[in-house]
This record gives C-alpha cells, sequence and structure tokens, in this order.
C-alpha cells in the first residue's frame, strides 16, 4: 500500500528493509533525477547531497531515491552488510517514516571500469511544481527475486543463463516493475526511462518482452547498462522512471 511520507512530499511502496519499491510525488511536487557525471564514494556522495539539497531550499527529508555502484557483485551475506551500513546513513538523516525504509534504490555493478568501491551513481528528490501537473515517480531496481526474498534458492531460473532461461527472468522482472508501477498509480504510457542491467544479450529479449510489453513508452528506447545485478547469481535487472526535470553534476 502507498504510504505517505509525512515531510518529504512523496508517497512511497513499502518493500524491503533496505529500501522501497518505487516513490511518487505528491499533488504540487515533482521528483528529480539527478546523476553524477563523476561517481563518487558513497558516503562522500551523501554528504554532497546533503550540500545541493541546502543550496536548493530543499530538506534531506526530500530525499527519495538513490542510485549506487559497485565494484562487483556481493554475496548475499556481503549485501546485508553493505545495506546494514548504508541503512545507518538514512537513519542518521531521519529518512525512515515509523522504522520504514521509504528510498527507492537501484545498486549494479559495472562489468567494464567498475569502480574501486561502493559510489554514488545519483539521487532523486522532490520539489515544488504546479498543482495540476502529472506526478512522477521512480520504480526501484529488481533483479529476479520474488518480492521481500533475498535468498539464493529464490532466485527465478537459478544458474540458468540459456536464452530461454533469460527469457524466464526476463518476464519475471518485467512483471514485477509492472506492479510496482502500477502500485504506484502509474502506467507505462507515463514512464519515460526504462533501464536494463544485465551482461547478457538484449536482443532476443527486447521486441517481445520488453519493448512489446511496454508500449507507447517504447517511442523513447531502452537504456541497456553493461552492468550486472548488485548480488552473485542474480543475472537481470530492471529499474523505471517517470520525470520531467533531470539534472547533471559534475
Amino acid at each position: 500500500m502507498l504510504t505517505d511520507h509525512p515531510y518529504g512530499n512523496y508517497r512511497f511502496l513499502p518493500g524491503s528493509a533496505p529500501y522501497s519499491c518505487g516513490v511518487v510525488s505528491s499533488p504540487g511536487y515533482e521528483i528529480v533525477y539527478v546523476t553524477f557525471q563523476k561517481p563518487q564514494p558513497y558516503r562522500q556522495g551523501f554528504e554532497n547531497i546533503a550540500d545541493f539539497l541546502k543550496s536548493t531550499g530543499r530538506p534531506k527529508v526530500a530525499l527519495c531515491g538513490i542510485s549506487l555502484r559497485s565494484p562487483q557483485p556481493y554475496s548475499f551475506r556481503g549485501f546485508a552488510a553493505f545495506n546494514s551500513e548504508y541503512a545507518d546513513i538514512l537513519k542518521s538523516w531521519g529518512l525512515l517514516v515509523k522504522g520504514i525504509n521509504p528510498i527507492a534504490r537501484t545498486n549494479v555493478a559495472p562489468v567494464v571500469n567498475p569502480p574501486d568501491e561502493s559510489v554514488l551513481y545519483g539521487f532523486s528528490f522532490t520539489q515544488p511544481c504546479a498543482v495540476d501537473l502529472p506526478p512522477t515517480f521512480v520504480v526501484a531496481g529488481a533483479g529476479e527475486l520474488p518480492e521481500g526474498i533475498l535468498a539464493r534458492e529464490g532466485i527465478v531460473a537459478l544458474s540458468d543463463t540459456s536464452r530461454t532461461g533469460l527469457a524466464i527472468k526476463a518476464r519475471f522482472v518485467m512483471d514485477l516493475m509492472e506492479s510496482r508501477l502500477r502500485g504506484l498509480g502509474g502506467d507505462w504510457p507515463l514512464v519515460s526511462t526504462v533501464n536494463v542491467y544485465t551482461a547478457h544479450s538484449l536482443t532476443p529479449l527486447l521486441p517481445e518482452i520488453v519493448l512489446g510489453r511496454i508500449g507507447a513508452a517504447s517511442i523513447h528506447g531502452i537504456h541497456w547498462h553493461f552492468s550486472r545485478p548488485p548480488i552473485e547469481d542474480i543475472e537481470y535487472e530492471m529499474d523505471l522512471r517517470g520525470t520531467r526535470a533531470e539534472l547533471s553534476l559534475p
């Protein structure tokens, strides 16, 4: 169920402890997506986000999305350890809502030129806009794991990277993306950006499973990031957003 953030000017779909399933702007506000041209060590990145928000007159609680890049996929245990450190930062910022993490997140590992440490690639925040404009949203990244499960045995088509196996994974993730999107009150025509994160070829998957599924949003194409999902043995991840304003910072 959509939950109001009492001070952030957005609503969120609760997910697991490390992140929410997605966020959508409240009336009179919009979500702005920001990327760092030069990603920074993620702790320093949070300090720079704080400085940026202060310079734009927005509070820390306006932060609603985080995008990270990792040196390599984590083990499930390693991912849990990283998430614990990450959650401590969110808590110190006062971002949790009744103990629930409202921040949407994507965290992937580039195959080529990976960073030496976890870096902050981008973030999303809310800002005021005209009341009559449609809502904007970010759907958090997800791979072929059912909602709420962070265990190797839950991976769909585990270890199957054949053409058939990847198609099963991609269909599952598309279903998950659509479920989150509609949970936020959105639909495919409102999507402005579709990101796919995989080290496998998208050519067999695009016509029917991806582009054929998203309808009018296919006019914007697909952004393929030659990256691995954040956890070992997960092969295919996606995220989405429907935004009007996007920024790039040095």
